[in-house]
């Protein structure tokens, strides 16, 4: 029998019709060859089409579903869950034992957690420390403070310096360089890489290089977003970073420091290293902090802009009872957001319009109430790290781009909600 593929354009047709009778069959039977977007590769890795309908693309754009492809059903939803498990749990594992060089990594663990930005830079330390195959370097991330992440391993890391006493909580400079600077004298990595964000990342890098070059050292490299190998360089690597208010590129050899933007190389997702615990033999020396940390101020999560906000509620035309809305994003703490249809009702002022004809949102969690998910609104969402969308209809846009979705009436399932946040709180009041 011949093993050339014929295609049947009659399939073909009826896998593009969503109204035709026989269009989940014919999906399904399809799936094989081409029809999904995502499959498990011989090496138990995760590979995407990226000319499938539905997938995000490397700008972080979403091409929405048109055409029912993602509606194959249940079966084809977990079977997909079933492939990202056995990718997980098909990773390499990778253990350093005597590494040539140390990479170290200071990531800002914002909630207690590695933030995209965060497994960024942890994927640039790979590059630079498993550049030589015969002769591989260690990363390892110092944290300070407490913190919730279980994952430190799959983003790349070997080892783990914790430094969890009450000296570094907060916004602690001083305290936070001493530390570093006791991991020079002791580790003393090949590199040093932090974060270029406000949250501390920036100032913090700032202090260590002005530290580690006595005054008159090298430089730091600051907007970092992309290394290349150059054997002339003195540590051989070039970079190139951001100037002029990020409307210039300029390259330079790769300094010991680098404080690096949000995408400057692809998290860690093929390996899973040990993330060993390591303790610092030399004492650290208190510093005498000149800063007080008062704690955070607080602030109306109406005053927010929505350029700004970490936490979003949005509501759409599924909404009901909107008082029912306001009142629950005052006791979770939420900035209030809308689709340009609650907006054009006049429930929500035109200022808190989400979407490409509104603001474009980069929001920690987007809670999306009643909301269908119109390409212009799926388009302003599209940097948002976690979407939870609350619809009746389980078909819908937004239901497919939401990380958790729940299928129900939004006046009840906020009620429940806002019951559930005010319980705990009244527990926490009563222990206390």
């Amino acid at each position: 029998m011949s093993e050339i593929y014929r295609r049947d354009p009659r399939r073909e047709w009826i896998a593009r019709n969503r109204l035709h009778p026989e269009h989940t069959r014919v999906l399904a039977e399809l799936g094989g060859l081409g029809a999904t977007s995502e499959w498990l590769g011989p090496n138990g890795v995760i590979r995407k089409n990226p000319h499938a309908i539905g997938f995000i693309g490397p700008n972080g754009v979403k091409r929405i579903d048109r055409s029912g492809a993602q509606q194959v059903g249940q079966a084809a939803a977990s079977s997909i869950s079933a492939a990202r498990q056995a990718a997980q749990d098909n990773r390499r594992n990778v253990n350093i034992e005597a590494p040539a060089f140390l990479v170290a990594v200071v990531p800002e663990l914002s909630g207690g957690r590695l933030s995209s930005h965060d497994k960024d830079l942890l994927g640039l330390a790979r590059r630079l420390a498993d550049a030589d195959a015969e002769q591989p370097g260690a990363v390892v991330a110092i944290l300070f403070g407490k913190y919730k992440e279980d994952a430190l391993g799959e983003a790349g890391i070997d080892r783990v310096v914790h430094l969890d006493e009450e000296l570094y909580a907060g916004f602690a400079p001083e305290a936070r360089l001493a530390a570093l600077s006791a991991v020079e004298r002791e580790l003393a990595p090949r590199h040093w890489l932090l974060p270029d964000s406000p949250l501390g990342g920036a100032d913090l890098g700032r202090r260590l290089a002005l530290r580690l070059g006595g005054g008159q050292g090298e430089r730091p490299a600051t907007g970092l977003w992309q290394i290349e190998a150059d054997a002339e360089a003195p540590l051989g690597w070039r970079c190139t970073t951001r100037g002029a208010a990020g409307s210039l590129d300029i390259q330079r050899p790769l300094p010991r420091v680098a404080l690096a933007l949000a995408e400057c190389a692809e998290p860690v997702d093929e390996t899973r290293h040990a993330a060993e615990p390591l303790s610092l033999a030399e004492a650290i020396p208190s510093a005498l902090s000149r800063i007080e940390d008062l704690g955070q101020v607080a602030v109306d999560p109406a005053g927010v802009a929505l350029a700004e906000a970490e936490f979003i509620l949005s509501g759409g035309n599924g909404v009901k009872d909107w008082d029912g809305f306001h009142y629950a994003a005052k006791v979770l703490g939420a900035t209030e957001g809308a689709s340009r249809v609650a907006v054009d009702d006049g429930f929500i002022a035109r200022h808190r319009q989400v979407g490409a004809t509104g603001t474009w949102v980069t929001a920690r969690v987007y809670l999306a109430v009643g909301i269908s998910g119109a390409i212009q609104h799926l388009q302003g969402i599209q940097s948002c790290e976690k979407v939870v969308a609350i619809n009746l209809d389980p078909g819908c846009d937004m239901i497919k781009r939401a990380d958790l979705a729940v299928i129900g009436d939004s006046a009840e399932i906020l009620a429940a909600l806002v019951a559930k946040v005010e319980q705990q709180r009244g527990g926490q009041r009563d222990a206390a």
